[in-house]
């Protein structure tokens, strides 16, 4: 499976949210709302997720193993660097 294609909506705030990815796989399949949260001047990528009704959240969409994860962080992060501030 292939990313072949990030969108990137950089917005700035004082929060530590510092944008919202979309990302198409394989030109056929699409996941939004994933976050680039900037943490202790460390940035990192946070999947698409839902609250629950006791408070806590649950991701809906996320990699099964390791090595998915890093190439989708890694790619993401590098499309947040690489994307102009709207």
């Amino acid at each position: 499976m292939e990313i072949t294609n990030i969108k990137i909506k950089k917005f700035a705030t004082e929060g530590k949210m510092r944008a919202i990815a979309s990302l198409t796989f394989d030109d056929c399949f699409a996941i939004h709302d994933v976050k680039v949260i900037e943490n202790n001047d460390k940035v990192f990528v946070a999947m698409p997720n839902k609250r629950l009704k006791d408070g806590t959240f649950k991701d809906v969409a996320h990699p099964i193993n390791a090595e998915t994860r890093l190439a989708i962080e890694n790619a993401v992060i590098e499309a947040y660097n690489n994307a102009e501030e709207e």
